[in-house]
């Protein structure tokens, strides 16, 4: 058979949501990258399998294509899994699947779960637009000036959480978004798969009072009003009109480097390392300039 790279969905929790696609492609692969050769063994040995694994998550991505990539172009199947869910969504498979199609080498996807749609569709609350952010800053500040900026989408916003940190983030949500109804949607496809929903505020409040949050969470929070995305818009500062722009903003409302370079590169389209390399110039030339 020609040599091509899959990217595969795999369970996000219960494993009978495999396709038998997923299965044979896995089944069928010459070797497997993934994230975490445990939990993809552990995956392998479920569905009866054994195929050889290769750690390729985003710390050794980078130095893993080149030599994925002579892989298919030798005629082997190399599949591509993460953890949980879509490879590529909230993490850094892009970059494989980007170099493959640069090279002309084929690629297909095989569709599995995403917590992402999941949590759409359970959370009830109407998405017929919505906007994937993946994680938010970690910084209250940082996390604080982004949801600022997200609260002008015209549309539902689709969160990534820990655990340990969701009630802090909720609290955060209710902060730069009072009124909103946002669903907090947990253990997505397992056993104790849960759904709530309230006003942001009080979300907040119940998820603080609980002993322990356990699972992996996702935070949906319903679209704004037409009243206020207006008031927001009324009350918008200009967009700036260039990253050097922005960055100099940023600097001067004493954002932290890290943090700026983290919202800018969303913002912009941008790689992270890039703009974070001209933070560091610019808050330099500054200093220099004093």
């Amino acid at each position: 058979m020609a040599g091509i790279l899959s990217v595969v969905g795999t369970p996000i929790g219960n494993l009978e949501d495999a396709s038998p696609r997923v299965r044979r492609t896995l089944g069928e692969a010459d070797v497997i990258l993934c994230e975490d050769t445990r939990v993809t063994a552990r995956l392998l040995s479920a569905f009866g399998l054994r195929v050889p694994l290769v750690r390729c998550d985003e710390n050794v991505i980078a130095s893993r294509v080149a030599h994925a990539l002579e892989r298919v172009e030798a005629g082997e199947r190399v599949a591509f899994v993460s953890d949980a869910g879509m490879p590529g969504v909230s993490d850094p498979g892009q970059r494989l699947v980007d170099a493959a199609l640069d090279a002309g080498l084929p690629v297909e996807v095989v569709p599995g779960p995403s917590a992402v749609t999941c949590a759409v569709a359970a959370s009830g609350l109407a998405c017929e637009r919505f906007f994937f952010e993946g994680f938010l800053p970690r910084r209250h500040s940082a996390q604080l000036a982004r949801l600022g900026e997200l609260a002008r989408v015209p549309g539902a916003i689709v969160c990534y959480e820990s655990p340990h940190r969701v009630a802090a983030t909720l609290s955060s949500v209710a902060e730069a978004m009072p009124g909103r109804r946002v669903a907090l949607v947990r253990e997505l496809t397992k056993l104790h798969e849960e759904v709530v929903r309230d006003e942001a505020a009080a979300l907040a409040a119940e998820v603080a009072a609980r002993d322990e949050v356990r699972g992996e969470c996702v935070i949906v929070i319903a679209p704004p009003t037409a009243a206020e995305l207006d008031e927001r818009r009324r009350g918008a500062p200009p967009v700036p009109q260039s990253l050097d722009e922005a960055i100099d903003e940023g600097l001067a409302a004493g954002e932290p480097k890290s943090a700026l370079a983290k919202r800018l590169a969303k913002a912009f389209s941008v790689p992270r390392a890039q703009v974070y390399d001209l933070v560091v110039a610019t808050a330099g030339n500054d200093v220099a300039g004093t």
